[in-house]
């Protein structure tokens, strides 16, 4: 077993999209997605902690990270390119874990292909999103995003969240950048997810997919998530048929930027 991830390149259903894997043989797999504007690289001292125990592969979904740009974003398009991804490695009864629009791809995923996941985590996401966080999240991605150097996005990224771990905010910050021809530094995912919404089921379908989910469940809230309300939460236990619940103290939506201690404990004790 290395240490270190391995950076992987796959076509999936026409597109290039690139992909980390942190290795063990043998060990059953974990599949990542991470959130709206994030990448696979966000993933890394979380990776390292659990490839003791699995073969971590974590993936930039289209439009973000090193994968590339595409006209549909939807849902939808997302599950079909992590089903691509999985039945292209061979994965068979493989943890799935996703963050914010990525929690909401692994559990329509998990719904489309119940068979295929033996475990499912949902990270701080339902089908309804609560409307303060819905107008943080527009408003962030409209905002400013070219920058003299890589310190002022870092700065930029701590004023936008001041609950940011130290090392996740720098580390996430420095892995999502990409230079210009001038010679700024802009964010390394597309511009029509900036200026456009990303495109969400209608909840009452979203809704309908819960109770077809198999897999045992975790659902993680951060304690002060804007996102994803208590209501929801609860709603979301009665309709996934088995389902736990964890709650991270002194978090926001963002769990694994702002207590990846308190996330990888949550995880830890449910698998």
């Amino acid at each position: 077993m290395t240490d270190f991830p391995i950076d992987q390149t796959a076509m999936l259903g026409g597109l290039r999209f690139h992909y980390r894997e942190w290795p063990n043989p043998g060990a059953q797999a974990l599949v990542l997605l991470h959130g709206f504007t994030g990448h696979a690289r966000s993933w890394e001292s979380f990776a390292l902690a659990m490839q003791t125990k699995y073969h971590v592969y974590a993936l930039d979904q289209r439009g973000h990270g090193d994968s590339a740009w595409a006209e549909d974003y939807s849902a939808t398009a997302m599950v079909e390119d992590a089903q691509r991804l999985v039945t292209a490695l061979g994965l068979k009864r493989f943890v799935l874990l996703g963050l914010s629009m990525g929690g909401r791809n692994a559990y329509q995923f998990a719904a489309t292909y119940p068979e295929e996941v033996a475990r499912l985590v949902i990270v701080d996401i339902g089908p309804a999103i609560a409307a303060t966080g819905a107008t943080r999240i527009t408003s962030g991605v409209r905002a400013n995003d070219v920058f003299a150097s890589v310190e002022e996005a870092v700065a930029a990224g701590r004023a936008g969240n001041p609950r940011a771990d130290e090392a996740e905010l720098q580390h996430r910050t420095r892995n999502n950048l990409m230079l210009q021809e001038d010679g700024t530094w802009t964010f390394r995912y597309d511009k029509a997810l900036r200026t456009n919404n990303l495109p969400r089921p209608a909840a009452g379908d979203a809704w309908a997919m819960l109770p077809k989910i198999k897999a045992p469940t975790l659902l993680i809230r951060g304690e002060l998530s804007d996102v994803l309300a208590p209501e929801v939460a609860d709603r979301m236990l009665k309709e996934i048929p088995d389902c736990k619940f964890a709650l991270v103290a002194g978090s926001g939506h963002s769990i694994p930027l702002e207590s990846p201690k308190g996330f990888l404990e949550a995880v830890r004790t449910f698998l």
